[in-house]
């Protein structure tokens, strides 16, 4: 099994900036065969959406609505994925949520519990 802990959520005014971290720990033989690491987010009362994703080699993918403003990188020795948040609106407010995938999937099996974001106006 792999466990995923995310942290880094709170509460930050609209403009403010905001770092989430995820670890991952567990089965070695699980852990080394990861490849993809993302961000997801959910809104109450919206769909869980795919906020940014990189894969080991570094290659990543954004949503449009954060492009420009959220930074996603890995640190791999640290088996450790972050998520840098600027200029952070109202809309993006939501429980973020840290995913980790085998082979060349981009969307895993394996989720943290999540860490609540709100950025008030």
């Amino acid at each position: 099994q792999v466990q995923l802990v995310e942290s880094g959520g709170g509460l930050v005014q609209a403009g403010g900036s905001l770092r989430l971290s995820c670890a991952a720990s567990g089965s070695i033989f699980i852990i080394i065969s990861i490849n993809a690491m993302g961000w997801y987010r959910q809104a109450p009362g919206k769909q869980r959406e795919l906020v940014a994703v990189i894969t080991h080699g570094g290659s990543t993918n954004y949503a449009d609505s954060v492009k420009g403003r959220f930074t996603i990188s890995r640190d791999n020795a640290k088996k450790t994925v972050y998520l840098q948040m600027n200029s952070l609106k109202p809309e993006d407010t939501a429980v973020y949520y840290c995913n980790a995938a085998k082979g060349d999937l981009l969307q895993g099996p394996y989720w943290g519990q999540g860490t609540q974001v709100t950025v008030s106006s």
